[in-house]
């Protein structure tokens, strides 16, 4: 259906979507703190630029606690972006370095790794 629009063909390799997504899911579990942080850099910088586009005070703030809200999730989403980034140079200098088969390899151990090292940071907070 997608081929009957654009008179080319785009290549898509699911491998490296693959291999790349895992790594961003490994770094992301791995990553907490920083996690962390990026999401709230994100959301300041969200409500200071949706600050500006109000000109009535009393409009801002009757509307304040929703725009947060929606703000917190807009950053939470845009965090996983740099992971993404991350996660497929990661995959891209295994790739070339160990070759294709180590790539996915080593990502579903990074998530593996990633995911019991945050379960346990997780029960040692409680």
């Amino acid at each position: 259906m997608l081929m009957d629009w654009i008179p080319f063909e785009i290549p898509i390799n699911t491998a490296m979507i693959a291999g790349a997504t895992l790594w961003a899911l490994g770094l992301y579990l791995t990553w907490g703190s920083g996690r962390n942080w990026l999401i709230e850099q994100l959301q300041r910088w969200f409500n200071f630029a949706e600050r500006s586009l109000y000109t009535s005070v009393e409009e801002y703030e009757r509307t304040k606690e929703a725009r947060e809200a929606q703000n917190a999730f807009y950053a939470s989403v845009m965090s996983i972006l740099p992971f993404l980034l991350l996660g497929a140079l990661c995959n891209w200098g295994v790739k070339w370095g160990l070759g294709g088969s180590w790539s996915i390899s080593l990502a579903i151990l990074t998530v593996f790794t990633g995911a019991v090292y945050a379960l346990g940071k997780q029960s040692s907070n409680e």
